[in-house]
């Protein structure tokens, strides 16, 4: 335990996976710089204000925006006045988690492009729709004749241009079937779309009676509802590797004959030196040449507790050095670090989920077939009888309308809009569109352990145990350090009320811990073979207070709200749950053994849960990950569906379906009983649309099917639809 706490740089994060790298500048102008800091603890509008204040009265700065969704902050800056690491302690300061961010990593700003989009042509479709429906109304009363055919040519007007642009979403993706020759919800939809337009100008040119621009354009405007509010009810999600990448370290200290240099890591070869001060993160994987220190691996294997390095030892690019400096040769740099080879099994991993079919699509291939028979059956009957082919096409189009792919459009994004929003109050936000017909088929579930199923930050377990005077000294020991026991005394010795005893020469030793002289006396705070003890079992702390006793403190991981009754809820719902962390034995089968998991495996690197949960899903198993860390990447997006925390690194949340806003994980197991309700409710609207079409077909292919049957048809089995989703409420 060993960190010199120095206000000047930023200090540990809760999840210290989520500390991200040091970023360089984009320069947009000559003087101007663009900065990025990520901020995982901002939740709400007074959070932005209060940032955006604090970072526009700091000299330099011409701007700074915030952006809740990404929990980022993009400043453009006096690139000769302000550097990113600069900013870091000023966020700190205003009561914010700030880390640095390399903005040439990312990509510009996500933005809804697909939901403003999917607006704009509804509004089209229900403007033309509502027009063209004040022309009906008047055919419908009675206009003949010349007036007659003047609506009609006005509502031709009004809809093809408004279905063309309207309609596009439904035009490529039926395209996109069919050019690899299946079918999709999407091709009955746009023969229906299609060939209501044909009949309707066939019958518009000579003077018919009946024309179908207004159930097009009512047929267009429905679908693209529920298009819309399916997108309206996840986060757009970027992609994992990118923001795997964002975290790499941008630029690094290289020595070159005694004299140190900062460069782009682009730079670095094999055989640098790079110097790797306190707080930072190894840019390179390498060997340790000179120096004491402790690492944080938690972003890499999960492992709770910082290791002791010095000379020798190997490290990995992404770990953060915690203490003194150190001087590490690189053994592999750029695509051939840790990191990135990381980064490319997330990419791998989620490519695969993408040949996961959606109950539409299932449904669409059944469906679909059927309709295109019965209008075919319908045609060459018609034309057979009464060799015309004006009404054989004008009842074969009246079948295709009224056989609904309006109501089987909206069964799945109906019920999904409903589900999201009951799930989202229970703190659950859904962000991929298949997420919740994957989640109620889950009979496996998959947890990490640090930071997941626990807190992730250590918790004094004996501090009663301890002389007020003690905890004194400890406390003012402790209070010199960042090293998460430290910190974690330090917690918990304020919370008692205790004050620090009034220590002079106090001192950091890197690696070791921190020393002081009280009255005389040497005292001391860190690791047992410091202070001349063996270590306990259990994760401890130990105190030297200069009379020949040793006090020790221990620590535990407490354990997350609700992952108790998450556990014990998913058991009894038949589900298998496994533990699997990249923590040492002792704590993994502590954590098991309380929560009553039979299975757990200790020590799992980032490759290893892959290959776990890649093993399950071979064996059949419909896996469920949830996961919180670097390490845990790979697997979430390997997994049949996968949820993180909140507090997660930006990468695990992004490669996640689902996201846990609050810190209870109660809800998880609440989340695949509505899962499983969702998917019940959605074959109920099929089957529901089925049975409007048994009773409304007859009528369409004897003929009776005109355009204000047919509209009312679609509208009733819409309404049907939607208000069965709402059942779910």
């Amino acid at each position: 335990m060993s960190v010199q706490a120095d206000p000047h740089r930023p200090q540990m994060a809760v999840c210290p996976g989520c500390i991200a790298a040091p970023s360089a500048a984009a320069d947009t102008a000559p003087t101007t710089a663009r900065l990025a800091l990520s901020l995982p603890t901002i939740h709400c509008q007074a959070c932005i204000s209060k940032v955006e204040r604090g970072l526009s009265q700091v000299p330099g700065i011409r701007s700074a925006r915030v952006n809740l969704t990404l929990k980022r902050a993009l400043i453009e800056a006096d690139a000769d006045l302000i550097k990113v690491a600069d900013l870091v302690p000023i966020v700190e300061g205003l009561g914010y988690e700030a880390h640095e961010l390399d903005l040439g990593q990312l990509s510009a700003t996500a933005t809804d492009k697909i939901g403003r989009d999917l607006a704009m042509r509804l509004a089209v479709a229900g403007f033309a729709s509502m027009n063209v429906m004040l022309l009906s109304i008047s055919v419908w009363s009675g206009a003949t004749d010349a007036t007659r055919d003047m609506f009609h040519w006005i509502s031709a007007a009004i809809s093809i241009p408004a279905v063309a642009y309207a309609g596009k979403p439904f035009f490529v993706n039926a395209w996109s079937a069919l050019r690899v020759r299946r079918l999709n919800m999407d091709v009955p939809i746009v023969l229906a779309l299609v060939l209501a337009l044909v009949t309707s100008l066939w019958e518009t040119s000579l003077s018919g009676e009946h024309a179908y621009f207004d159930a097009a354009l009512t047929l267009t405007f429905f679908l693209l509802a529920g298009r819309y509010l399916d997108q309206r009810t996840r986060a757009v999600a970027r992609s994992a590797a990118e923001e795997l990448a964002a975290l790499e370290v941008p630029r690094a200290i290289r020595i070159s004959n005694g004299t140190e240099a900062e460069v782009a890591v682009s730079e670095l070869a094999i055989g640098d030196l790079v110097l790797v001060r306190p707080g930072g993160r190894m840019p390179v994987d390498g060997v340790i040449v000179a120096g004491q220190s402790e690492l944080d691996r938690s972003l890499l294997t999960g492992e709770t507790l910082p290791v002791f390095a010095e000379p020798g030892q190997r490290v990995s690019a992404g770990e953060v050095n915690l203490t003194g400096p150190l001087t590490v040769q690189a053994t592999a740099v750029g695509q051939e670090t840790s990191l990135h080879r990381m980064a490319d099994l997330v990419a791998v991993a989620e490519s695969g989920r993408s040949r996961y079919t959606s109950l539409a699509d299932r449904a669409a291939t059944l469906y679909a077939p059927g309709v295109h028979v019965l209008s075919g059956l319908a045609f060459a009957g018609w034309y057979m009888w009464t060799l015309d082919m004006r009404t054989a096409l004008n009842i074969a189009a009246a079948v295709l309308i009224i056989t609904c792919p309006c109501a089987l459009g909206l069964a799945v994004p109906a019920v999904t809009t409903a589900a999201s929003g009951r799930l989202f109050k229970r703190g659950l936000l859904i962000k991929n569109a298949t997420a919740l017909e994957r989640l109620a088929e889950v009979d496996t579930v998959v947890f990490d352990k640090t930071g997941t199923l626990t807190e992730g930050a250590p918790v004094v377990t004996n501090m009663g145990e301890h002389s007020r005077r003690d905890l004194e000294i400890a406390l003012a020991l402790a209070e010199a350090s960042s090293h998460p026991l430290a910190q974690a005394l330090t917690r918990a010795a304020q919370a008692a009320g205790i004050n620090p005893a009034p220590l002079d020469m106090v001192e950091e030793i890197p690696g070791f811990g921190t020393e002081g002289h009280l009255h005389g006396s040497f005292v001391r705070l860190g690791r047992a073979e410091w202070v001349g003890v063996a270590p306990v079992h259990e994760t401890a702390a130990y105190l030297d207070c200069g009379d020949g006793r040793i006090r020790v403190f221990t620590f535990e991981d407490g354990l997350r709200k609700g992952a108790d009754d998450a556990v014990q809820a998913l058991i009894s719902a038949g589900k298998d749950v496994i533990l699997l962390s990249g923590d040492s034995e002792t704590p993994v089968a502590a954590l098991a053994q309380r929560l009553g998991i039979a299975a757990w495996t200790s020590s799992a690197l980032p490759q290893d849960k892959l290959e776990q949960v890649q093993r399950l899903t071979t064996q059949g198993r419909k896996v469920l990950m949830v996961g919180d860390g670097l390490n845990d990447t790979a697997a979430l997006a390997a997994a049949h569906v996968s949820i993180s925390p909140a507090t997660a690194l930006d990468a695990a949340r992004v490669a996640s379906d689902i996201v846990l806003l609050g810190r209870d994980l109660e809800p998880i197991a609440q989340a695949c009983v509505t899962a499983q309700k969702a998917t019940r409710r959605i074959w109920e609207n099929f089957r529901l649309a089925t049975l409007y079409n048994v009773i409304a077909v007859p009528l369409a292919v004897a003929g009776l099917a005109t355009p204000l049957i047919a509209a009312l048809a679609m509208s009733l089995s819409s309404i049907t639809v939607s208000l069965n989703a709402l059942r779910l409420r």
